[in-house]
């Protein structure tokens, strides 16, 4: 029934997803704190900034997104990010544009979980004599990521599935490869069930795993 799948490199398309899915996790949790600690922060310049920055990327289409940075930033302005070949410099390209696109929903996520934190021991920090810097990672962060574990699973759940727009500028990412399967094959009902098995096997345990972490770090109030 599967012999189609003979030919292809169906785990080697997922781990390209899994690389992806990764490494713009990381970096979209890297950026997104930076925005949020940007948005409530005291340099009105920096606030204007992050909330532009925020209302601007989460309203523009992915797909828009990661071709500009084909497009605009690699054929235009000859941007490599360090890479010399075509697919590696179409990788890096991708997880780019999905930090890009990503971290304006865990900076959200972080704002919504940092007005969970009560504002008393805010300035109880300040009056001990920290610095805002010291009160946001010291105090604030910790217990506004143990608030949004739950909507950071979402936010990583959407990610790894939105990696499949990477197709779009020829990441042989799991969609790539399905895409080139249709062409080929007849079986299409069977190509998207078998990738959507994928899939669920890529986020189902994600979501059980860090809901499970969600509930043991809630902040009991």
């Amino acid at each position: 029934m599967f012999d189609f799948l003979e030919g292809y490199d169906l785990l080697g398309a997922f781990w390209v997803t899994v690389q992806l899915t990764l490494l713009s996790a990381v970096g979209s949790l890297v950026w997104g704190t930076v925005l949020t600690a940007m948005r409530v922060g005291p340099v009105p310049l920096l606030r204007g900034f992050a909330t532009g920055y925020v209302n601007v990327v989460r309203n523009i289409p992915l797909t828009v997104i990661i071709l500009f940075t084909s497009l605009g930033l690699s054929q235009t302005l000859g941007v490599s990010l360090g890479a010399h070949d075509f697919d590696t410099i179409n990788f890096r390209l991708a997880v780019l544009g999905l930090i890009a696109y990503t971290s304006a929903f865990v900076c959200e996520a972080l704002r919504s979980g940092i007005n969970t934190v009560p504002v008393g021991q805010a300035e109880a920090a300040r009056a001990i004599g920290l610095s805002f810097t010291q009160v946001l990672s010291l105090v604030v962060l910790p217990q506004a990521f143990r608030a949004v574990v739950g909507p950071l699973t979402n936010v990583l759940i959407a990610l790894t599935k939105n990696t499949t727009v990477a197709a779009a500028i020829g990441v042989a990412e799991a969609a790539t490869l399905m895409k080139k399967m249709i062409e080929n094959e007849a079986q299409l009902i069977l190509i998207s069930a078998v990738f959507a098995f994928g899939f669920v096997c890529l986020t189902l345990p994600t979501g059980m795993v860090l809901g499970w972490v969600g509930k043991k770090v809630a902040v009991k109030r």
